[in-house]
Formats: C-alpha cells, structure tokens, sequence
C-alpha cells in the first residue's frame, strides 16, 4: 500500500510540500539576513564584498546583532518550514513532529553518555579529513578558508561578558540552534523520510549527510555525520524529540561553557585547541561503547515506543475512522 500522510498526501507530494517551505524559508531568512547587515556593514561597502562583511559580523561592537541574525536565520530556514510542512501533511499537533511526554530517566542520561561518546569516536575523523584534502591543494585551501571564517564569526558570537552574557548564550546559541535543527532534520526529514522508504537506516544516513552538509564544513564533514547520525539512531529507537534536543544542547552547551571559562582573553582563543586531538584508539573505543549504549537506550525506549506507536494509530483512527488499523504497517501509525 502507498504511504500516505495523515491528511492523505503521498510521498512525493509531502516531498513537494517540503521544497516549497524551505524555499520560502530561505527568501524569509535571506530577507531578513539583508535586512540587518545593512545596519552593521560600513557606509560605503557593499553586500557583494566578503571581505566587509565578515568583518562586520566578527566586529564586537555588532556581537548583538548578529547573534539576533542567527537566532532568526535558523528559525525562519528550520523551525517555520519544518512546522508549516507538518501542519500542512499531518495536523496542527506537534505530536508528529516527535514533541510527547513519552520519556524516562534512563533515556535522558543515555541521551547524554551517547553525544559525549559520539563525540569521542568522531574526533579522529577530522584529522583523516585533513589527510585527505592535503593532497588536493585546492581543496585543502578552501577548507582552510572555510574554517578560518568559522572560528572568527564562533569566537566573536561566543564573546561573552559576565553570567548574564552566558545565560543568553546558553538559550541563543545552545537551546535554540539545537531544537530548531533537531525539529527538521530529525523531525520532519529522517521522520519522513523512514516513513516514506520504509529504510530506516537509509534515511538516518541520507538526513545525517544533509545535516553534515548545512553546516558548511570540508575538514569537519565526516565528524558531523558521525553525529548525525547517532542523533538520528536516538530519534529512531525512542521516536521523542525531545532527547534529541537534549542531546544537541549539550554538544553545544559544552563547547560555549569552555570558552566562557576559558582564562584566555577573548581575542587569545582558539577553537582548535578547545577541541581534543584523539588518536584512533580512542575513537574505536568509543565507537564500541557507543554500540552498547544504544542496546540499553533500545531496551529502555521499547515501552515508550509502544505507548507512541499506540497513540499515533489513535490519531490516525480519528482523523480517518475508515483507515483499517490492520494497515498500521503501511501507515504514518506503523512501528519504525
């Protein structure tokens, strides 16, 4: 039987619904991008010239101002997309994005050990990544570039002055980024995506590389899928976003922490050396340890799934009482 979404859309059409919101999230995020550079970059320049723009986001005295352009960025390219595609295919109810109160102790400081640990196993792949550009000069430089720029916004954003600075940085910077992706890429997209296929594994793989890939990094890549992809193994085994959320701040909460309480000044720090060089032993280890945290995060997330799975088929049933439940398989309601 074909996959239909609740309000009766097919795959390709929910696919389509999909295209349309993102677009018209980039024209709202890009809109509002322009709207605010503007009042930032030096009379004279121009939007087309890199150069002053990038220096007019690492500027302090524009910290503010660009932290509010992030925040409103990623809402308007995740969060309205991501709610407008699940209101349009599936209901109002943020149930379908992965939102419900189906969650236990174990689940959270599994959640916890397991973005830690995929950290440690990704580490090493950066170095590798490094190994292979060095042989492609072109692409090693543009790499380099690229995280050159990202250190420079990173440590200008992370400037923080004072515990006020770094609860706001905490909510901006950590929260927010993390629940905005997680409600997309996990929410709406794997979500879909394993509903639609019926791989699930395909389309933690598929949504872990387009997540790699939105984070615009050569060297990082392979970390971030590696990431990724164990939040997208999370969401498949406890289908609760909100462990994901969790998880995601964490990541982020860590490395803000390290730079707030860093006794370097400011201008002094240095992303790279935040961030541990492991040798592949260390990233083996943590790899098989990360494949038995997730057979207890599975044994504990079985009866949570039941009581989700239960809840989606009611709903189901009561958006359409003529669906046979005899199809739940074949249907959004179906156990992942």
């Amino acid at each position: 039987m074909q996959y239909k979404s609740v309000k009766g859309f097919t795959g390709w059409g929910q696919l389509g619904f999909l295209f349309a919101f993102l677009g018209l999230g980039f024209i709202l995020a890009g809109g509002a991008e322009l709207l605010f550079m503007q009042k930032i970059i030096p009379p004279g320049a121009k939007m087309t010239d890199s150069k002053a723009m990038m220096d007019a986001m690492c500027a302090p005295e524009n910290t503010n101002t660009v932290r509010t352009i992030q925040v409103i960025s990623s809402f308007l390219l995740l969060f309205i997309p991501a709610f407008l595609w699940s209101w349009v295919s599936n209901g109002r109810s943020f149930f379908w994005l992965g939102f419900n109160k189906y969650i236990n102790v174990q689940q959270l400081l599994l959640a916890i050990l397991i973005i830690f640990t995929a950290n440690i196993a990704a580490t090493p792949l950066e170095d590798l990544s490094k190994a292979i550009t060095a042989h492609f000069p072109a692409l090693d430089a543009t790499a380099k570039k690229m995280e050159e720029d990202y250190m420079r916004i990173a440590l200008a954003l992370t400037n923080l002055h004072g515990w006020g600075d770094y609860i706001v940085g905490l909510l901006i910077m950590a929260f927010l980024p993390a629940m905005f992706e997680e409600m997309f890429f996990r929410g709406v997209l794997q979500n879909f995506l394993t509903k639609w296929l019926r791989k699930p594994y395909v389309a933690i793989t598929l949504s872990s590389i387009i997540f790699s890939l939105v984070h615009a990094s050569i060297w990082l890549f392979l970390s971030r899928f590696v990431l990724g992809f164990a939040l997208g193994l999370m969401f498949y085994q406890t289908r609760n976003i909100w462990l994901n959320i969790l998880a995601h701040f964490f990541n982020n909460a860590v490395t803000l922490s390290a730079l707030f309480f860093s006794d370097k000044k400011p201008e002094a720090k240095d992303l790279d050396k935040l961030d541990p060089h492991l040798p592949w032993g260390y990233g083996l280890a943590g790899a098989g340890v990360l494949i038995g945290m997730f057979v207890f995060l599975h044994r504990y997330s079985e009866r949570n799934k039941a009581r989700i799975n239960a809840k989606e088929n009611l709903l189901i049933a009561e958006a359409d009482p003529f669906r046979s439940f005899a199809d739940a398989e074949n249907q959004p309601g179906g156990d992942q």
